[in-house]
């Protein structure tokens, strides 16, 4: 019997437990290098006003430039104290890679609270913030409070309750206007104020 190759002796080479843990990342870039670009999202981040400065931000989080535009609001309920009201309905951006993004209806909630996992967001929404919050309310506070993560999370703003004074309009000034605006006559009781007479509530 012929004695045993050299070859067939020597140890099987393999990569120590740290080097297969950086060629993960680069087997992953590799298989990502196989998608198109315009089937891969940018990750784009970037300020997208929506009535002024600072209270808008683009974050392209789907392929074609797609993603979400995050509306930023502050609150300044606290007299001296200006902080973030978290609105985690998002509109859905459209050409986000481009020069004329666009936003249009609303994007599932998921895909706010997943944007958040990203701290790139996370720092842009707070500069912007803070920003906002100097233009505002110049003379307060900037108190950063960090966005909710999760749906469980998210505490919606208690507002005031309206009175019923708040959602009803006296009748007489909806004809009033209604009159004034078709060109037609006024009457003696169109011109009567509120509380002025009694026909029963009206």
């Amino acid at each position: 019997m012929p004695p045993p190759s050299p070859l067939a002796r020597r140890p099987r080479a393999t990569l120590p437990p740290a080097s297969r843990l950086l060629a993960l990342p680069l087997l992953a870039a590799l298989l990502a290098g196989c998608v198109p670009a315009d089937q891969r999202p940018s990750g784009r981040v970037y300020p997208l006003p929506r009535h002024q400065p600072n209270d808008g931000l683009a974050v392209v989080s789907r392929p074609g430039g797609e993603g979400l535009h995050i509306w930023i609001e502050t609150d300044t309920a606290r007299p001296g104290i200006c902080r973030p009201r978290w609105l985690p309905d998002a509109a859905r951006l459209s050409g986000g890679n481009g020069p004329h993004p666009t936003s249009f209806g609303l994007a599932p909630r998921e895909e706010f609270f997943q944007s958040l996992e990203r701290g790139r967001v996370r720092l842009a929404l707070r500069r912007q913030m803070e920003a906002l919050c100097r233009q505002r309310a110049p003379g307060s506070t900037f108190l950063w409070e960090p966005p909710p993560r999760t749906a469980a999370e998210h505490r919606p703003p208690v507002l005031p309750l309206l009175e019923e004074p708040d959602l009803l309009s006296d009748p007489r000034a909806i004809r009033r206007a209604e009159k004034q605006l078709l060109g037609l006559p006024l009457s003696p009781e169109d011109l009567e104020e509120p509380g002025a007479t009694d026909h029963g509530g009206w």
